[in-house]
């Protein structure tokens, strides 16, 4: 018997019950769910080489993706269940065999306050020009965060918003803003290219899915110096590392005026980690960096990147603009009751100054 979307649903359905975040299929296993961190087989049928067939030609749908797949032997892309849910899915080759990867995600764009964000990321969201970076490792939920600020420019401004995004994943509805949400691959053909062409399409806020590529991230640049505001993700642990990528990205000789470039126009980095929770609930913490003068110094070379934490963590509380260090949020977690003393150890920079601020406090 074929396996339809019928049968798509239903297991969609199952994972929702649990909270799954992720969807793992491969031929001749059972599925497995991704919940709170871990891989949980579900006690079903086993997938055949023809249900993988069947799946990989409903993901794909056309005929061009399909010879696509073929030929790579790896496609990412989203798919949409009606009144269900979006899916952001990959399919790779291995040993000969089909895999199936499927991210969850809500047809509904959640808000920060439904995220339970820190009031300061809807400041910075309207900020009218500048750069902001979600950053952190895959499946931190970079792209969730990062639709939250949209949708909160969406319901507080009248501008021109436009993404660029590898696949699309939230639909954002038209609200007080108007949204263009182009997708590489069938809108653009990349994103440098989706990135050019935006320049010439009046927008107020560009949004980049990743930044890939020294080119990207030079248009990028540009973008910000012209008054636009530009928000965009990297895979990378924290604030220096993010800084460092980027710098690294471009040639050794080409370094010095980047650094500049960056320092004049990044505005916030916001860097996020997922924590295991009290009651097996996942729980956000975040570093949020908003750039000051001293920032500035330590980007564009005049100090050492390396003090940008200590920079952060002495103007907690000092400032509007909320900058707080991962060490910082951590310890809130923890004394509000979110996480346990032992996840709160294992996540934070030095243990010892850890556990001397809570027996001062």
């Amino acid at each position: 018997m074929a396996f339809t979307v019928k049968n798509i649903a239903s297991l969609i359905t199952v994972a929702m019950q649990h909270k799954a975040s992720d969807i793992h299929i491969r031929t001749g296993e059972v599925p497995c769910l991704r919940i709170r961190g871990d891989l949980v087989p579900i006690q079903t049928k086993i997938f055949t080489p023809e249900d993988l067939k069947d799946i990989v030609q409903i993901l794909l749908s056309d005929q061009d993706s399909i010879n696509a797949f073929n030929n790579k032997h790896e496609i990412d892309g989203a798919f949409q269940i009606p009144e269900l849910c979006r899916l952001r899915f990959n399919i790779f080759s291995y040993f000969g065999n089909t895999g199936v990867v499927l991210r969850v995600i809500n047809t509904k764009v959640p808000t920060l306050a439904e995220l339970d964000m820190p009031r300061t990321l809807g400041k910075i969201a309207l900020q009218k020009r500048g750069m902001i970076l979600v950053t952190g490792a895959t499946g931190s939920g970079k792209s969730t965060t990062l639709a939250a600020m949209i949708d909160h420019i969406n319901e507080n401004r009248a501008s021109h918003i436009l993404t660029i995004e590898d696949p699309i994943e939230y639909l954002h509805p038209q609200k007080k803003s108007r949204i263009s949400q182009r997708e590489v691959g069938r809108d653009t053909e990349d994103f440098s290219s989706g990135l050019r062409a935006a320049l010439r399409q009046d927008p107020d806020v560009i949004s980049i899915g990743e930044m890939r590529d020294p080119i990207t991230a030079n248009i990028a640049l540009k973008a910000a110096e012209t008054g636009h505001v530009v928000f965009s993700t990297l895979h990378t642990t924290n604030t220096v590392t993010t800084i460092g990528r980027i710098i690294s990205m471009f040639p050794t000789h080409e370094q010095p005026e980047v650094r500049k470039r960056l320092a004049e126009n990044l505005y916030a980095i916001i860097g996020q980690r997922m924590l295991m929770g009290k009651n097996g609930r996942v729980v956000i913490a975040q570093e949020i960096m908003v750039t000051s003068a001293g920032i500035r110094d330590c980007i564009s070379g005049k100090d050492d990147l390396n003090r940008i934490p200590n920079i952060i963590s002495q103007g907690q509380g000092k400032s509007t603009n909320g900058g707080q260090t991962f060490d910082q949020h951590i310890m809130f977690l923890f004394q509000k009751g979110f996480i346990e003393k032992e996840v709160a150890l294992d996540a934070v920079s030095s243990q010892s100054d850890f556990i001397q601020k809570l027996i001062v406090d």
